[in-house]
């Protein structure tokens, strides 16, 4: 299948935070729901002993790309269901091993790098989720601990090691998938569409954190003028819920746009309200 790399302007950042929300929109219920499942899977998993939490990290490649058939469905007016986090193993054999290869790397990785980060914390990641399983735990000490300088700089550490591990793997599973390149080629690929798109990337993580800045500033506005301050916290789990899903559904964009094989990458239209 061949594919084109395509180059793609800063200003496509906003647009495919834009045309997630429109396709969302579309299919609420159904993308939302195919989160929740996922998460279901994902604390199932995690119960297993010893290999739990490595393998529910191996699940993350599936779910982006699970979004992506899912999202790429409702584009051309088909259907959005669980069935499709399990369409891209169903593939030819050659496709399904670079998959599971991809999704077993980017699990190892991503443990390496938490390990990474609470080395640089001296335990301190360990040592604040234990305070925390403890109900008896007196919040000062909660309080204390993740102000030390040494969680500070782990966590900075993290969030570098992380995003560096997620570039080659951001487009990788979609062109295992649809490109049927290799797992080495995928990650090379996906590296260097990221480095030429690096300002579209930068405008999407920034229109990102724009939304949920002022999601929070507006709830928290609202609930104090309606006198329901302390109610506030409960609408974290709908909102983180809503912005996740979101997230997800807007990754085909950024794919479409980077490999469109000399096609236009799909619009999202506005529905005539009936």
């Amino acid at each position: 299948m061949a594919m084109i790399l395509n180059a793609v302007g800063p200003g496509r950042g906003a647009h495919w935070v834009r045309d997630g929300l429109r396709l969302y929109l579309k299919r609420p219920l159904a993308f939302t729901a195919l989160f929740i499942i996922f998460l279901f899977m994902a604390l199932f998993v995690a119960l297993l002993p010893l290999v739990g939490g490595l393998l529910q990290m191996m699940l993350v490649p599936l779910l982006s790309l699970g979004f992506m058939v899912a999202s790429r469905s409702a584009l051309q007016g088909g259907a959005v269901r669980p069935i499709q986090f399990f369409e891209p193993l169903r593939a030819a054999p050659a496709q399904r091993r670079a998959l599971l290869l991809l999704c077993v790397a980017y699990g190892l990785l991503v443990a390496g790098v938490l390990l990474l980060a609470d080395l640089v914390a001296d335990g301190g990641f360990s040592r604040a989720l234990t305070l925390m399983r403890n109900p008896n735990t007196p919040q000062a000490e909660i309080e204390a601990l993740l102000a030390e300088r040494s969680l500070v700089s782990g966590t900075l550490v993290g969030m570098v090691a992380l995003t560096l591990v997620t570039i080659p793997f951001w487009h990788a599973p979609a062109l295992v998938h649809w490109g049927h390149q290799g797992p080495g080629q995928a990650l090379f690929s996906s590296t260097l569409a990221v480095w030429r798109s690096r300002g579209a990337f930068l405008v999407y993580g920034l229109t990102w954190f724009a939304l949920m800045l002022a999601f929070g500033i507006i709830s928290a506005v609202l609930f104090g003028l309606l006198g329901l301050g302390p109610a506030g916290p409960l609408l974290a789990m709908p909102a983180g819920l809503f912005f996740s899903t979101l997230f997800y559904v807007s990754l085909i964009f950024t794919y479409d746009d980077s490999f469109g094989a000399g096609a236009p990458p799909p619009q999202v239209t506005a529905e005539p309200s009936a």
